[in-house]
């Protein structure tokens, strides 16, 4: 039989064909380009899956490119972009799969924290504002600073506004209105504290955390992620509350089945939400994850999507890998990629550091602020986190794009 992928994250492609030959179904993806996933083809052996070439943001090319697959059981989605559509074609192909509903509720950033506030898990709502400066006003009233603007249909950390003065919110709004958004600006409140996430995998409703991934951003208004780790070590007691208070949070947002990437800000007063997707996380979370806890979470994602109960919520997880930390290397500048100077030195560096190239010599760079200008990542593996994360960060900072700048005239 058959397992069909409606795009997918930048990594954990070959894990989860291998995750899927493993429960005897072939695997294929549906793409509209397939370069996203180059670094990850290049890595499979012939046959490992197969690509089918579609519009994937035409649900009726997606319907027949699906219609075309032999004895169709399952349809992975682990992105953003796609999650609604996916669940509502699962639903009436009669596949296994989230309720559409639910994951449209998720979709909306907005939603989910006026649904987090009713139940007393958000210490604010949303307001929902109008772009440009006429918004000042009211934000001011209802919010306060500092705040944050952003997009409720968001995804890369793209049209978030972090403001901490009225100067940097009439700013923030008079931009939002000139950005062409995926849902709806909205404000909320701003939470002072480290970001991490809870990685979460449930079934039937009830909630197992995998563990905490630390999370750095940048100081730009734009905020832009620059590195991870993971796990995080937590104090004695730490780890139970918090998985207490994910499982309340994923309850109550609807989420009552699969993989949950839960970002939150660990504030004065606790953990405070910052988002919810209901996937893996990106980058490379699900290596990490497959690293650390010393088996195949993929194995975990093929099950959910065939109806299952996955056996990892009752694996016995200690952790017994290595931890890893990542660094995402950014363009400093628009324009268009040549290479990088530096890869050839990463295996001096201890923690058998890795290159996972997110662009290819040629792609254009358009924008830097937010993750499309990431060109690739450094994964780096120690005993804790926090050395992996020392060790990958040493790695990346040696390599650097090299960018051509395409507005530079002939002969200027």
């Amino acid at each position: 039989m058959t397992i069909a992928a409606l795009e997918a994250l930048s990594f954990g492609l070959g894990r989860t064909a291998a995750a899927a030959e493993r429960a005897g179904h072939r695997f294929v993806l549906l793409t509209g380009d397939r370069s996203v996933y180059r670094h990850e083809l290049a890595q499979l052996p012939p046959g490992a899956l197969t690509v089918v070439d579609t519009d994937t943001s035409d649900e009726g090319a997606v319907r027949a490119a699906l219609a075309a697959l032999p004895d169709l059981a399952g349809l992975v989605n682990t992105t953003d972009t796609w999650s609604v559509p996916a669940a509502g074609i699962a639903a009436s192909l009669g596949l296994p799969g989230p309720d559409p509903k639910a994951v449209r509720v998720l979709r909306d950033k907005a939603r989910v924290r006026e649904l987090l506030h009713r139940a007393g898990l958000s210490p604010g709502g949303a307001l929902p504002v109008a772009p440009g400066p006429g918004s000042v006003a009211e934000v001011l009233r209802e919010v306060g600073l500092p705040a944050v603007l952003k997009d409720s249909a968001g995804t890369s950390s793209r049209d978030v506004w972090i403001v901490h003065d009225e100067d940097a919110l009439r700013a923030a709004l008079a931009e939002a209105a000139g950005r062409r958004l995926a849902g709806r600006l909205f404000a909320e409140r701003f939470l002072a504290g480290p970001l991490y996430s809870a990685e979460t995998l449930t079934w039937a409703g009830t909630t197992r955390l995998l563990g905490v991934l630390s999370r750095q951003t940048s100081r730009r208004p734009a905020v832009r992620e620059e590195a991870a780790a993971f796990p995080v070590a937590l104090p004695p007691g730490r780890s139970e509350r918090l998985a207490e208070w994910v499982g309340r949070v994923l309850a109550a947002a609807g989420h009552d089945g699969g993989f949950a990437h839960v970002e939150f800000v660990l504030t004065a007063d606790g953990p405070g939400l910052v988002e919810i997707n209901r996937r893996i996380g990106g980058a490379l979370v699900g290596e990490a994850l497959c690293r650390s806890l010393g088996t195949d979470v993929y194995d975990a994602l093929v099950d959910t999507v065939l109806g299952r109960r996955p056996a990892l919520l009752d694996a016995d997880l200690a952790h017994t890998g290595p931890a890893c930390g990542m660094v995402l290397v950014y363009a400093d500048r628009p324009g268009t990629l040549t290479g990088w100077h530096g890869l050839d030195g990463l295996g001096a560096f201890p923690g058998a550091v890795g290159w996972y190239p997110t662009r290819a010599p040629g792609d254009t760079v358009a924008h830097v602020g937010d993750q499309r200008g990431c060109t690739g990542i450094v994964l780096a593996e120690a005993e804790t986190a926090e050395l992996a994360l020392h060790r990958a960060w040493s790695a990346a900072v040696t390599v650097r794009p090299v960018l051509r700048d395409d507005t530079a005239r002939p002969g200027a």
